[in-house]
């Protein structure tokens, strides 16, 4: 049995018994930035989906209202004009089969990696690798694309990628930090359960959406009503 510290029997001694309206749920949270680091707040959104079932997985990205108050670190895999439009955008690292070679000798120092369709001979190989991160770039998610000047500003600005898990259907993201002010926490929040929501499969009947709580690096669960 794990043995609670005394800061987080606190912090699980505040979170409320029933689930609370957004607004009081972020409240709750900010109680919880107590530590010497600005805390990324995460949401966690429980799907009534069959995660097995192909036509039933949930993905997409979102450039969220405020941002997440990270600047993401980006490998781009593209050649000639494209690797200069990337360069110019500012991609953190651009390459071919250089780039796919580093990676192949374990850097993998980034937080998104975009490919032009051209270049997925290169990447694919690279799939073992990238694939176990959620790095390996993906035409669904947006990051095979010709739009490389569009996409690279996208994340920098605080474009963020999720994915059903396989397990239990849920959906996890990061939606900010515990330093932004409540009214930006909150839009960033509510934005993104807009967009899942709006992402319900043809093939779920039932109640799409199940839980949602809200949690701190290192704080327990606040859970927010529907």
């Amino acid at each position: 049995m794990v043995k609670l510290t005394k800061r987080m029997k606190k912090m699980t001694s505040a979170v409320p018994k029933d689930v609370v309206a957004l607004p009081e749920a972020v409240k709750v949270l900010k109680t919880f930035n107590t530590t010497k680091f600005d805390q990324s707040v995460e949401i966690a959104m429980r799907l009534g989906i069959d995660p097995k079932q192909a036509d039933q997985i949930v993905r997409g990205s979102i450039v969220l209202p405020h941002g997440i108050g990270k600047t993401l670190r980006i490998a781009v895999f593209a050649k000639g004009a494209k690797a200069d439009e990337a360069n110019a955008a500012g991609a953190d690292t651009v390459g071919d089969a250089d780039l796919a070679d580093k990676i192949k000798n374990g850097w993998t120092d980034f937080d998104v990696c975009i490919a032009t369709p051209d270049m997925m001979g290169v990447v694919g190989p690279l799939g073992r690798i990238l694939g176990p991160r959620g790095l390996m770039p993906s035409p669904r998610a947006g990051t095979v694309t010709m739009e490389l000047e569009k996409t690279i500003r996208e994340y920098k600005a605080g474009k963020v990628e999720f994915r059903s898990d396989k397990e239990g259907g849920i959906v996890h993201a990061v939606v900010g930090k515990l330093s932004f002010d409540a009214e930006k926490l909150e839009e960033n929040i509510q934005a993104f359960i807009n967009f899942v929501s709006s992402l319900k499969p043809v093939a779920v009947k039932g109640q799409y959406i199940k839980t949602v709580a809200l949690s701190a690096t290192m704080s327990p669960g606040v859970r927010v009503a529907l």
